[in-house]
């Protein structure tokens, strides 16, 4: 079996909020439990980009919005032939709990990490090159030097307010992305273009390649249409879109 690797972009801006904090959870996850400073340092950076995209976005009232269109939509469809009653309830549940629990948080999201005063001047100096230096954060520098369960317990902390908003993204995005099935396409001389219904457009595509072909695929689109530019990269030259025919998986991806 071929190695496909999967793109993805999304055709909204609730969908494409969403795809960027689930990106900086993983990123927080993955550097966030390892002992060493420099870990620590990736994992606190991903924290202050969260809480960055948190206060310019109204995260909260657009996963309860989010939530309660999919709860109404799986509600509908309860009576259908051939739905398993046992993995709706539990999809159901799942659904009604994570709005409980964002219902619950006590002002905006993030607003714990928002307003520590800590967090804040790691913050200012981060947009800075380099500006989070031993000499610029003596702070930061005396705090990345204590023990590992310290630092780790100082994070969790920070999230207390945003896993919630976390755990709602991960099952949103995971009920998008389950919502219909691949599909075989053909891009002709490396472009592909597709019409979509405007009163129902899908929330997010997902592309399909064949890791061997050495492409990648550049997307642009919106609710009424995408487009697709199969791209190579030729060493020491900028890429360019293929000319050749390229056969993929494609997934529009409505729920």
């Amino acid at each position: 079996m071929p190695t496909v690797l999967t793109f993805e972009h999304p055709l909204n801006e609730r969908t494409r909020t969403f795809l960027r904090l689930e990106h900086l959870f993983e990123r927080f996850d993955h550097f966030a439990p390892q002992p060493e400073d420099w870990a620590t340092r990736a994992a606190l950076e991903s924290l202050i980009e969260i809480v960055a995209i948190t206060a310019r976005a109204d995260v909260r009232n657009e996963l309860l919005k989010e939530l309660e269109r999919t709860l109404e939509t799986l509600r509908r469809i309860a009576s259908r032939p051939g739905v398993d009653p046992g993995a709706l309830e539990r999809v159901l549940s799942d659904l009604e709990r994570s709005r409980n629990t964002i219902l619950a948080i006590d002002g905006p999201i993030g607003q714990i990490a928002r307003e520590d005063d800590f967090l804040k001047g790691v913050a200012q100096r981060n947009s800075i090159p380099g500006g989070s230096c031993s000499f610029d954060l003596p702070q930061l520098h005396h705090w990345l030097l204590q023990p590992p369960e310290q630092r780790q317990q100082r994070l969790a902390d920070w999230l207390v307010d945003l896993r919630p908003a976390h755990q709602a993204i991960a099952l949103t995005l995971s009920l998008v992305r389950a919502s219909a099935p691949p599909r075989q396409a053909m891009a002709e001389a490396g472009f592909y273009q597709e019409a979509l219904e405007s009163q129902v457009p899908p929330q997010l595509v997902r592309i399909g390649v064949d890791a061997s072909s050495g492409l990648y695929p550049e997307v642009s689109g919106h609710k009424n249409r995408f487009s697709i530019r199969f791209m190579t990269i030729e060493s020491e030259e900028r890429p360019a879109q293929t000319s050749d025919d390229i056969p993929f998986r494609l997934t529009c991806c409505l729920f």
